[in-house]
């Protein structure tokens, strides 16, 4: 029978190692959690002994920590919080709850590292590619204000009203998205199987193809005899993009881009400054400095332009300026907007304007995607028509000239 190393950690977070011998690495991660520990690593050991790596079955696995996973921990942080549980329990308490693996091992971690003698925000901000860095940021002004629980109760909002936002745009955009495949899946059927039955019997009966259908079949024979050639550009072209969207500068110049796109772009530009507005009154509201509350808000919003734009705000703001003043060189705001953070800067609100800066553009975001359907609808239908418009030609004009030749 085959024999597996592996790792695992206790319900209390020890890490045990050793060897079992099994069916399969599925049968090893079973007994594992049978025994309630969480397998972490599984190798299958070869007759020569040597460890060969094995994923873990995707049932046992997710590759990563989604915003759900974030809300529901910081909700539960600050119940646990609020209740006098102390942070150390109840991290122990919500590595045996929590059901993904990733998560569990960055809890692991940072409970270790708060025996150790860390402070809760230091250790959350080792795990990165689990916790946003302003996500450890709250935490530390919650630290040393006293007010933790609090801090995870803003994260959790921020968290939700985040995911909302996610949630509406997909919504809007899936109906366009469906109509569009739908239709050119109805278009290649026929112009590859239905316009070229026509050919052959013109073919027969010794007439001559309308010039629209000739077009159509002439796509249709090119795309029939080089479809290898098609999908091979057509997949080398998306993975040098992808290649070069990776890189820096790529990656800026595909930010910029999605804030220009015809319809869907100022919907972007408009989520991506509320998000912005948002991070950054929880931030300031919650005592980070105001350079380092522009820092950690500008990489929150996830578009490397915006992020620039940000940094020349803080830039100014370094410089003497106000804020008001800064943010009107960066062109990103509207003049009520700025007209709103000048009243806070002057009165000495500028996290509630700032809130209210970014209610004014979610509200903007609601109504523009619940819009966004009557601006694409008329676009649909005049590039549908127009398609639908070029087949109906080329199918009924052949029938057409084929009746009035069987007439003669």
């Amino acid at each position: 029978m085959p024999r597996f190393n592996y790792s695992a950690r206790e319900r209390g977070g020890e890490l045990q190692t050793g060897v079992i011998e099994a069916v399969s690495a599925d049968a090893v991660a079973a007994q594992l959690a049978s025994g309630g520990l969480i397998p972490i690593r599984i190798e299958a050991v070869s007759n020569k002994g040597e460890a060969q790596p094995q994923r873990l079955p995707l049932w046992n696995l997710r590759h990563r920590v989604t915003l759900d996973d974030l809300i529901l921990f910081s909700r539960q942080m600050y119940t646990l919080a609020r209740s006098g549980v102390p942070i150390i329990r109840a991290l122990r308490g919500l590595t045996e709850s929590t059901r993904n693996p990733i998560l569990v091992e960055a809890l692991v971690e940072v409970r270790e590292s708060l025996e150790a003698g860390r402070e809760l925000s230091s250790a959350m901000a080792q795990r990165k590619d689990v916790f946003p860095l302003l996500f450890s940021s709250i935490v530390q002004v919650g630290e040393g204000t006293g007010r933790i629980a609090e801090a995870f109760l803003q994260i959790g909002n921020y968290l939700d009203r985040e995911r909302d936002l996610r949630r509406q745009v997909r919504s809007a955009l899936r109906y366009p998205t469906i109509v569009v495949i739908a239709v050119s899946v109805a278009i290649a059927i026929i112009s590859l199987f239905v316009i070229p039955a026509f050919e052959k019997l013109f073919t027969r009966a010794g007439g001559q193809l309308p010039l629209p259908t000739r077009i159509i079949l002439g796509i249709s024979h090119f795309a029939r005899d080089y479809w290898g050639l098609i999908l091979a550009a057509t997949l080398l072209a998306a993975w040098l993009l992808r290649r070069f969207i990776a890189t820096d500068a790529g990656r800026l110049w595909w930010d910029r881009l999605k804030l220009r796109l015809p319809l869907a772009g100022n919907i972007v530009q408009r989520a991506t400054l509320a998000r912005f507005a948002r991070a950054f009154a929880m931030g300031y509201a919650a005592g980070i400095p105001l350079v380092q509350a522009l820092m950690l808000s500008g990489r929150s919003v996830d578009n490397r332009y915006v992020e620039s734009r940000v940094v020349e705000l803080q830039a100014g703001v370094e410089r003497g300026e106000t804020l008001t003043g800064a943010s009107h060189k960066t062109g990103m705001f509207t003049p009520l907007v700025l007209q709103m953070m000048a009243v806070g800067e002057e009165s000495g609100a500028v996290d509630e304007m700032l809130l209210e800066v970014a209610g004014y553009y979610e509200r903007e975001v609601e109504y523009d995607l619940k819009a966004l359907s009557s601006y694409i609808e008329p676009i649909m239908i005049v590039v549908l028509g127009g398609m639908v418009l070029i087949l109906a030609l080329g199918v009924f004009l052949p029938m057409w000239n084929m009746a009035s030749v069987m007439a003669h």
